[in-house]
């Protein structure tokens, strides 16, 4: 199953408000990912923090990735512009890979380009890390 084809995507409240308030910055109004992270958001789903199911990737989850062709895996966790940091997996949820990744669930699949073109298929193999499951509802 294609994110693409989904026909929510589900997210806490406390990660809707924070991203809602990114994306109202100066800095994000004319980045096309930005722009489709916003179509995201107002199409999905909101839950209270508590209800959030411990396989949707959430912000500040950490996922492992797996990728379709070649079977490598890749741990990924999720994060704000300003904590992002390649070489560590910190993924930028404005990044398309990032934004891709928000609220997919175990066994979902997106497709996206590499920094150097090259196209990938990711599936979400487990989500390791989500605060929501660690009880950090409210930091």
């Amino acid at each position: 199953m294609s994110k693409q084809a989904s026909p929510s995507i589900t997210l806490s409240s406390r990660d809707f408000d924070r991203l809602d308030a990114l994306l109202d910055t100066p800095q994000w109004q004319h980045n096309a990912t930005a722009q489709a992270l916003r179509a995201e958001l107002d199409r999905a789903q909101v839950l209270a923090p508590d209800k959030i199911p411990g396989n949707l990737v959430t912000m500040n989850s950490t996922v492992t990735c797996v990728e379709e062709l070649g079977g490598k895996e890749h741990t990924l966790t999720l994060c704000y512009p300003a904590e992002a940091d390649a070489a560590k997996g910190r993924v930028s949820v404005l990044a398309p890979v990032g934004a891709a990744l928000l609220g997919l669930t175990v066994g979902q699949t997106i497709d996206w380009k590499t920094p150097d073109g090259q196209p990938l298929r990711l599936r979400v193999k487990a989500v390791t890390f989500q605060p929501e499951a660690a009880g950090q509802l409210h930091r």
